[in-house]
């Protein structure tokens, strides 16, 4: 399935499901043009399970959580992140739940879920402030705060797992140090080209423009023979800037020794076949079996879809409120 047919195809759903399920059938507004898919960003809330409608706005409110601007688009990959993942730190079910499919598609070493955050980041020493050089920034602004993360137990201490989720997106976006141009205290980038070459004939870390910004990423990250045999372009160039920036992050935390388990990880939906294979070009045809592959290090990099989680509950779900969250989902997503 092409990008355009399955973002159309997922667009065109949403539209159908807003019909039911929406107050108003008022356009809203994006980019300053009016879209079907997009409601009025007032009735944003709308678009969240009812399971999860009043506590959600509440833990953002309370812990200085800045969702993203788009939750009025009914094609959000954080209203998708919310609607599937918020439950497990309201609800004990749910949270079990959980552990047994991280058990599966993470760690058997994990014991248990101690909290569940959407945005999430350290303060102190393991913050992306430290660790990244990214000064200014908050949960969910300014700074790398993965979508969804499990603090876990393990037979081996404390653990993490970083998620970054993904729904309708074609890629893991561009790195932000190839601009040409000026912007606040950022110097523009003179020759980003240089990003573009072999990285057997390059040394990343040397020529990359974001050490002028005083960011840390390759501080952290070390490439490995495979990677400097298959990378065609810096991996965090023109598609995998979230990634190369989580991973950073994820190596960074781990080689404090301060966790047990640090994971860096994707969930998203096994339909989207052009994120799947968006880094072809860089030399990365399937970011699910290669990314893992390109850099040294303690932490590891899993990925699983939205469809395995939802199956997951379907299967091994018991309760009422199991059955409605999965009846959601499904008329929802599809999944």
């Amino acid at each position: 399935m092409t990008k355009n047919n399955f973002y159309d195809q997922q667009k065109q759903a949403q539209i159908v499901w807003r019909k039911s399920n929406i107050s108003s059938t008022e356009y809203g507004y994006q980019n300053g043009k009016l879209y079907e898919h997009i409601i009025p960003r007032n009735l944003w809330k709308e678009t969240l399970w009812q399971g999860i409608g009043n506590d959600l706005p509440v833990y953002l409110s309370s812990n200085n959580v800045q969702p993203h601007t788009g939750t009025h688009n009914l094609l959000s990959s954080w209203i998708v992140c919310a609607n599937l993942y918020f439950i497990v730190r309201i609800n004990h079910d749910f949270k079990q739940l959980m552990l047994g499919f991280l058990q599966k598609h993470v760690s058997a070493k994990i014991t248990g879920i101690t909290n569940t955050e959407l945005e999430f980041a350290f303060d102190g020493a393991l913050s992306p402030e430290k660790l990244l050089g990214e000064h200014g920034g908050n949960r969910g602004s300014g700074q790398t705060s993965p979508d969804v993360a499990f603090i876990v137990e393990t037979d081996s201490g404390n653990g993490i797992i970083l998620t970054e989720c993904k729904y309708t997106e074609h890629s893991f976006y561009p790195c932000s140090a190839r601009t040409t141009k000026d912007s606040k205290n950022k110097i523009a980038n003179p020759t980003p080209y240089r990003c573009m070459h072999a990285a057997k004939r390059y040394n990343y870390k040397a020529i990359c423009h974001q050490t002028v910004w005083q960011r840390k990423y390759w501080d952290h990250l070390t490439l490995s023979d495979h990677g400097k045999t298959i990378l065609k372009r810096c991996p965090a160039s023109t598609a995998g800037y979230q990634l190369f920036r989580q991973h950073a992050l994820a190596e960074g935390i781990s080689a404090t020794d301060k966790l047990g388990l640090v994971v860096t990880s994707v969930a998203f939906d096994g339909r989207n076949q052009t994120l799947i294979n968006c880094m072809g070009t860089t030399g990365i045809p399937d970011f699910t079996t290669e990314w893992r592959k390109l850099f040294t290090g303690k932490a590891l990099f899993k990925t699983w879809t939205h469809q395995e989680w939802v199956e997951y509950v379907r299967q091994n779900g018991k309760a009422p409120l199991q059955k409605k969250w999965v009846d959601y989902m499904n008329n929802r997503y599809g999944y």
